[in-house]
């Protein structure tokens, strides 16, 4: 298998997914991989996503097996809630929640209005807390599950130009540190991982900027960028029973990014 180029076969389901009830929200680049994923692997998935015209767009799973699909802004207030009810529903339960939900904002500090700090926030943290609140409460009822969150190395860098979205997703790690405290003892595990420089929709336009894709690539130590298909792999272990003692971690997958 070429490096970088296909989502990790689970379809042999040593991970233990077969039949899980999978809720993914927000399929762009990431999200949409992450779906083939838990399908390749057997599990059952809704996938929820603002753009229904993506949604439609989803191929069938390995087996020819899709996933429901539930089109919904996820910004609206009770949207999370609402969207986790009625997945919990179409499949009977709901063991795994991954939120993939995010955009970014490329400018200075002081370029940016109050209104545009609260449209980042909103997309990306506040829609974080609204599904995996109302996930925590199914879950906890139910006795366990997962909760997965995309978070990124802004969260922990302090890279230029990303205020609003680094803040975000510092928030995000903090978010779901304290729900893993909390939701521990009840068999709910909260974790997120966290990208480096992967190429996404949310990058293409930043990286066709002339000599952006070169320096990025200069600073990890893997010698180029991600992809989406190498993110699956840690965020399935994370959703599967072999993570049942991990939770409240940042798992960086990120070429080497962070260490240096």
């Amino acid at each position: 298998m070429a490096e970088g180029t296909q989502v990790p076969d689970a379809g042999t389901g040593w991970l233990g997914l077969h039949g899980a009830r999978v809720l993914v929200l927000g399929i762009g680049g990431i999200g949409a991989e992450c779906v083939r994923g838990y399908l390749g692997a057997g599990a059952v998935v809704t996938a929820v996503d603002r753009d229904a015209d993506r949604l439609d767009a989803l191929p069938a799973g390995p087996n020819g097996s899709a996933p429901h699909t539930i089109p919904a802004d996820l910004t609206e207030e009770g949207a999370g809630a609402a969207v986790v009810r009625e997945a919990a529903e179409k499949m009977g339960g709901l063991d795994v929640l991954l939120h993939c939900v995010g955009i970014n904002d490329r400018r200075p500090v002081l370029e940016f209005s109050e209104a545009d700090w609260e449209r980042i926030l909103r997309t990306n943290l506040f829609t974080a807390f609204g599904a995996a609140q109302a996930a925590g409460r199914h879950m906890i009822e139910a006795g366990g599950g997962r909760v997965v969150f995309l978070s990124s190395v802004s969260g922990h860098l302090a890279h230029r130009k990303h205020a609003p979205y680094a803040a975000s997703k510092g928030g995000m790690n903090q978010m779901m540190r304290v729900m893993a405290a909390e939701w521990a003892s009840r068999g709910v595990t909260v974790n997120a991982v966290a990208p480096g420089y992967v190429e996404t929709p949310l990058t293409a336009d930043y990286l066709e900027q002339p000599g952006v894709r070169e320096d990025l690539v200069r600073l990890v130590p893997a010698g180029r960028l991600g992809t989406t298909a190498e993110v699956v792999g840690p965020i399935l272990f994370l959703s599967s029973p072999h993570a049942a003692f991990m939770t409240g971690h940042v798992m960086y997958v990120d070429g080497g990014r962070t260490l240096v």
